[in-house]
């Protein structure tokens, strides 16, 4: 369990890794990023800054879950890995915090956009947690 545990939960990271860096290529390098049913090029039309100022909201949300992907391997590969239960903390408050951030655009929002992605994110994280859920009830083995 131990080891499927970790390796869930490397997959997670790394597909949100990878999800991160496409969706940073889009706002980068990319003029046909859509927004619901409309392309940018559509509502920004004509008007260059709006579409920078869209492209650069993109490409701060891209950068900060990929930091986010980044620490997630890090823990997991590193701590998760060896057993300390700090890391176990660390990674369900990671993907608590999230989930609930990406939730509240439903009631703030009203969109349910990326709430799937969310949730399937909260998902298979928490099943690898669970899988590893066995590290809580001991101690850390010595270093």
């Amino acid at each position: 369990m131990k080891t499927a545990s970790w390796i869930i939960l490397v997959v997670v990271g790394g597909l949100t890794l990878l999800g991160s860096l496409v969706s940073l290529g889009r706002a980068y390098a990319s003029a046909r990023d859509e927004i619901g049913t409309a392309s940018l090029e559509e509502l920004s039309v004509g008007r260059s800054e709006v579409a920078t100022a869209v492209r650069a909201r993109r490409a701060t949300s891209a950068a900060y879950a990929a930091g986010f992907a980044t620490l997630f391997l890090a823990i997991t590969l590193g701590p998760y890995r060896r057993g300390d239960r700090w890391a176990w903390w660390a990674l369900a408050a990671g993907t608590l915090v999230v989930t609930v951030a990406t939730l509240l655009r439903v009631p703030f929002l009203d969109t349910r956009l990326g709430v799937p992605a969310a949730l399937i994110q909260l998902v298979v994280a928490g099943l690898g947690l669970v899988l590893g859920a066995g590290r809580l009830g001991r101690s850390n083995p010595p270093a």
